[in-house]
């Protein structure tokens, strides 16, 4: 069934969206910030709206909109990071200024380069409400796109915002040359990072080696579509944060979520080591080098702590 669909955010993710569900017949309207108008006039005639803005700007977005959103229309979330005031998820954000309205999660391995060019992926509409992720997941899926559902929102999106901060370490990892053993091992610490962010915001654990855990990682960890990737990347050749921003020239979300979960992490009393290295390379003036030796140099421990 066609559906009339808003998309808030017009960038990569935003358009690739866009273009999949029109050529399945969808009616879709899209509006950016750059527009400089208000999407208030595109909801009453919406049957689905579909965040797509870079974490920083759900609050104000969902601040103007939340006073003024019809009652029942669904919102689908897809912006993947952490907000660092908050401390919390983008559907938590929109939670909390539209109250109790529909509400869903897509995230997964979902390089949107790739997407644009024809080739096949999977990801995940997540939501507590059964009807609308099997009405969604029905809906939204395209030949090249399969579409999985699950109960777990927040660890779906938990385990989509940690992901980019371990494809930064996976740049610097390969910017290095440190070899496949380094990543492997990398990676899997990484997982267990993501997970005790996961497990603490309420997220279900088997929602870590789902798509939007593992699948994302692994897809976001590997590709230099991967503007985290990329970032990492500029990090190893000795680029502080601003110069590699700079650089890429777009949004890259794993600066902001790692800052978000060490504050978290510092507010629980958690270890996020991968983290917080990343962090303290952030403003330059650190060799990346350095960065993997205090990790390898941490005290002994068990496989399943962080």
């Amino acid at each position: 069934m066609a559906l009339r669909i808003t998309i808030l955010g017009q960038g990569a993710w935003g358009s690739t969206l866009r273009r999949l569900w029109e050529s399945q017949g969808h009616q879709v309207s899209g509006w950016s910030r750059r527009d400089g108008s208000s999407p208030l006039p595109l909801l009453d005639s919406s049957e689905l709206v579909v965040a797509a803005v870079s974490m920083a700007g759900v609050k104000p977005l969902a601040s103007d909109l939340g006073p003024h959103w019809p009652d029942g229309l669904p919102l689908l979330s897809c912006s993947k990071g952490l907000d660092l005031l908050g401390l919390c998820t983008a559907s938590q954000l929109w939670g909390q200024h539209l109250g109790p309205q529909p509400l869903a999660v897509l995230s997964g391995p979902n390089l949107a380069d790739e997407l644009d060019r024809g080739l096949p992926a999977a990801s995940v509409v997540a939501s507590e409400d059964g009807e609308l992720r099997q009405r969604l997941q029905a809906a939204l899926g395209t030949p090249n796109l399969r579409l999985y559902t699950n109960a777990d929102p927040i660890g779906t999106e938990a385990a989509g915002a940690l992901k980019n901060v371990m494809a930064v370490a996976a740049g610097i990892s390969d910017g290095l040359g440190l070899g496949a053993n380094a990543k492997a091992s990398l990676l899997c610490r990484g997982l267990a990072e993501i997970g005790t962010v996961l497990r603490a915001l309420g997220g279900q654990p088997a929602t870590l080696y789902g798509l939007a855990g593992l699948g994302d990682l692994l897809a976001t960890a590997n590709s230099p579509l991967s503007r985290n990737y990329r970032f990492g990347l500029l990090l190893a050749e000795g680029c502080d944060e601003s110069s590699a921003l700079a650089r890429i020239g777009a949004t890259v979300e794993g600066p902001r979520t790692a800052r978000a979960s060490l504050a978290l992490a510092v507010r629980e009393g958690w270890r996020l080591p991968i983290c917080e290295q990343i962090v303290g390379l952030l403003p330059g003036g650190v060799e990346a080098r350095g960065v993997v030796r205090a990790l390898m140099d941490r005290d002994p421990r068990a496989e399943a702590e962080p």
